[in-house]
């Protein structure tokens, strides 16, 4: 497939837009660093999200300069040729092709960095970086500064302000453009069908690990580079665990099977959580749970349009899991009051004790505020929702065993989630290719059986 450079090259000169509209300066933006697993082998090497977004370039040991000033200017510092290493670690673009391929004005050698930047910082008003991102960075930054001090007698000005550039990049890559949301669009059908997989193949017997295997094997026959993030396959009571990872429990008859797994494509990430019973049949009262967290879910992606707020959804699902919650003796109304008392005093937190999404883009939990600017009175207000946004709806239930809590629920845990794009007329599922009614589950995992 040929690379497109021209998304990456408009987001770059929107940030230098961005710079020059806030006193012009000099950015400077690096990719992740090689980590070691143990002795003699690294983990599989992921770029940084940010420098990514800009340039599109997925070497590591690279660092990205774009300079607002009387002229604009994007340089990339990279690794250069080397023959005998690519013999070993595979083919390296060097600065030459990189400028071509990456559309820089201008590459160089990543050894030519630390000779470099005190002259591209002379006369800056003001770096853009973030600190505490990188310590060794951060340390040569100040050596940098020091260099540009060191020519103050020539009359050279070190910068005097340091400005986040994530703050700038947060809202860039909170909405999306049409290249981002085709990539997450074909992340969410290969995760779908993943999904759609594991619940073909499951059935009573089967391991933990033997679903998440599927999930992997999926991902990445459909061209997916990575899981997006670890994936989360519970059976039993395991499901009531939030962050549990996939290990060696049985799945047994009679239990559900909770997986939260997403692909990572192209640097996009998908998340997507179905609930299922091992054997291919709800009981009643899974089902009983199962119908309020999907009415739940439902509730919260008809709040998801532009003008709502980023909490409405999760207000909306809150109701409708507040009252099921008393509907079926979870919660004592006799005790708690009415929905409207269980929500106010939190009660609802013991079966479900987290929000109902986040952003998702680059990272599976995505940058950008929840909260809009301050207002006159100096209070924060949710986020109100635009076109272009990319968010989660993950409504649950977890039932722990507790007394006073009606012992057929024990051990159910049951969370529903899909990905949501905000679009002009409300929003758009991205994941809607794996089912997610009692009755499109049996019948899909009838086929397997």
């Amino acid at each position: 497939m040929t690379f497109n450079a021209t998304p990456h090259l408009e987001r770059r000169r929107r940030l230098l837009a961005s710079m020059q509209a806030a006193g012009g300066g000099v950015a400077i933006i690096g990719t992740a660093p090689e980590v070691m697993r143990n002795r003699d082998a690294d983990y599989p090497y992921r770029h940084d999200s940010y420098f990514h977004y800009l340039s599109g370039f997925t070497e590591p040991e690279a660092v990205m300069v774009l300079v607002a000033g009387p002229e604009t200017r994007s340089i990339l510092f990279c690794r250069d040729k080397n023959l005998e290493r690519e013999i070993w670690d595979g083919y390296r673009f060097g600065p030459q092709a990189a400028q071509l391929e990456f559309a820089f004005d201008a590459a160089h050698p990543i050894e030519e960095l630390d000779k470099s930047m005190p002259a591209l910082l002379a006369d800056a008003p003001a770096i853009f970086y973030s600190l505490g991102q990188d310590r060794s960075r951060d340390a040569r930054l100040q050596d940098w500064l020091q260099g540009v001090r060191g020519l103050a007698r020539s009359g050279v000005a070190a910068p005097g302000r340091i400005v986040d550039v994530n703050v700038l990049l947060d809202d860039m890559r909170l909405h999306k453009d049409a290249v981002e949301i085709d990539t997450m669009k074909r992340a969410g059908v290969i995760s779908a069908e993943a999904h759609c997989r594991a619940m073909r193949l499951s059935r009573p017997g089967l391991r933990e690990y033997h679903l998440e295997a599927e999930l992997l094997h999926e991902f990445r026959r459909n061209g997916s580079q990575f899981p997006a993030y670890g994936s989360i396959v519970a059976t039993g009571a395991n499901a009531c665990v939030l962050h549990y990872r996939a290990g060696d429990a049985e799945l047994k008859d009679g239990d559900l099977v909770l997986i939260d797994a997403g692909c990572e494509l192209d640097s996009y990430a998908a998340d997507i959580t179905r609930t299922f019973p091992a054997n291919g049949r709800f009981s009643g009262p899974q089902r009983e749970l199962y119908e309020i967290v999907l009415a739940a879910h439902a509730a919260a992606v008809a709040e998801t349009a532009p003008g709502k707020r980023f909490m409405d959804g999760h207000d909306a699902a809150v109701r409708i899991l507040a009252q099921g919650m008393l509907d079926t003796g979870l919660l004592d109304g006799n005790k708690l009051g009415s929905r409207d008392d269980v929500i106010e005093q939190g009660a609802y937190r013991q079966f479900y004790m987290h929000r109902t999404g986040h952003w998702l883009g680059m990272d599976v939990h995505d940058v950008g505020d929840y909260r809009d600017p301050p207002a006159a009175d100096g209070s924060k207000p949710w986020r109100t929702l635009q076109p272009g946004m990319v968010l989660t709806i993950e409504p649950g239930i977890y039932v722990r065993p507790a007394e006073g809590v009606p012992e057929q629920y024990w051990n159910i845990g049951i969370r529903i989630e899909d990905d949501a794009h905000v679009t002009p007329g409300g929003c758009e599922l991205l994941t809607t290719g794996v089912p997610s009614t009692v009755a499109d589950i049996e019948a899909l995992m009838r086929q397997g059986s």
